[in-house]
């Protein structure tokens, strides 16, 4: 074996004492410095001194200089051993960076009373906004709305099973069929919003409505009332990410082998037995990994009703995305809007953790 064909192995290092005391100097002079900067900076935030902070800047420096020294003394006290956790240390400090500290930041604003328009600026208030949102009609209503939403994607799973169905098999023009139906993906949901919902669905001269009048509707509002509008916003979004849901689906499928479905024709098996008792047995691990993604994304629903309604008539259409970006841009109250969205952060963890366990347990093998 010549010497290029040998593995490298990490052994341990002889390393002195005084440079493992080094290595942990550097990182507790840093971590002191960042918390001396970080009080500083908040003791000048409170009116309690001066010490010419301009913003957070030096905090963040302090930081990068803390992480820069914790990665050097990883090497410096654990040597090649330590070289294998600059894989990883960098990517975690980072994301704590853009994660962690604006998380923290969020909590302190959440509690606080904090207008863009009052010349006080942020102050703590303590639970007033937990009691504002208890007392809110129109966040709850929004949570209400969102109920609905969801659960309209159980009648989108089953339209995109269907044209999955049906682009798997032996049609003419398949493939232009399958281009077709992923081209509302490709669109941005504010687009769709003005292209179908400001421009087909305009109530004098859109086509739809002009379509609806020569059918014997002789008022075609798709926004006048509540739940009219609300069915409205959920074919809109429906239609846009409808082919997310059938192209994952498709995959699946075609990843099934065709000796399966032959064997079940040799034995008799018609086409809705076959598909009731092999198909979607085989396609439960892509149906739930579907409706997983499509739930996030629809929780996170805001752009065509921003565009399209801004949430009415009366709330009827709002989410609680849109409803928070309300808070933030007609009303500047930045304290409870972000009060609201911690508090949905917490809801959609929470549902989505419970979501998931379900579908560990639907789509796991069954014994």
């Amino acid at each position: 074996m010549s010497q290029g064909d040998l593995l490298h192995v990490v052994t341990d290092d002889n390393i002195s004492g005084a440079r493992r005391r080094f290595g942990h100097g550097i990182v507790w002079a840093s971590a002191a410095l960042m918390a001396a900067v970080a009080a500083a900076q908040y003791a000048q935030e409170r009116g309690l001194g001066d010490f010419g902070f301009q913003s957070w800047r030096p905090t963040l420096y302090a930081y990068i200089l803390w992480a820069v020294c914790l990665c050097w003394s990883k090497v410096l006290i654990h040597g090649e051993h330590g070289k294998r956790t600059l894989f990883v240390l960098p990517a975690a400090l980072f994301v704590v960076s853009l994660t962690i500290f604006p998380l923290l930041f969020g909590l302190v604003i959440a509690f606080s009373s904090w207008n863009l328009s009052s010349p006080l600026g942020r102050q703590f208030n303590g639970l007033d906004n937990v009691r504002q949102m208890w007392a809110d009609p129109f966040y709850w209503n929004a949570l209400g709305n969102m109920v609905w939403y969801t659960l309209a994607i159980l009648v989108e799973y089953v339209i995109a099973f269907g044209l999955a169905l049906l682009l798997n098999a032996e049609i003419r023009a398949r493939k232009f069929f399958r281009v077709a139906f992923l081209l509302p993906l490709m669109l941005s949901p504010v687009a769709v919003s003005w292209m179908v919902g400001k421009s087909m669905l305009e109530i004098r001269f859109g086509p739809i409505a002009r379509l609806a009048r020569w059918l014997g509707w002789e008022n075609p509002s798709f926004f006048g009332s509540a739940e009219i509008a609300r069915f409205t916003i959920m074919v809109m979004d429906a239609w846009t990410f409808i082919p997310f849901m059938m192209i994952m689906i498709l995959a699946g499928l075609q990843a099934i082998p065709k000796d399966l479905t032959e064997a079940a024709r040799v034995d008799g098996a018609g086409p809705w037995h076959t598909f009731w008792e092999i198909v979607f047995p085989l396609m439960l691990p892509v149906s739930v990994t579907a409706i997983l993604i499509r739930i996030i994304f629809k929780l996170k629903l805001a752009d065509i009703v921003i565009n399209l309604t801004a949430g009415g008539p009366g709330g009827a259409t709002d989410t609680v995305t849109s409803f928070i970006f309300r808070e933030y841009r007609d009303r500047s109250n930045v304290g409870y809007g972000t009060l609201l969205a911690m508090v949905y952060l917490v809801i959609i963890v929470v549902f989505m953790t419970i979501l998931m366990k379900l579908a560990e347990r639907l789509a796991g093998p069954r014994t």
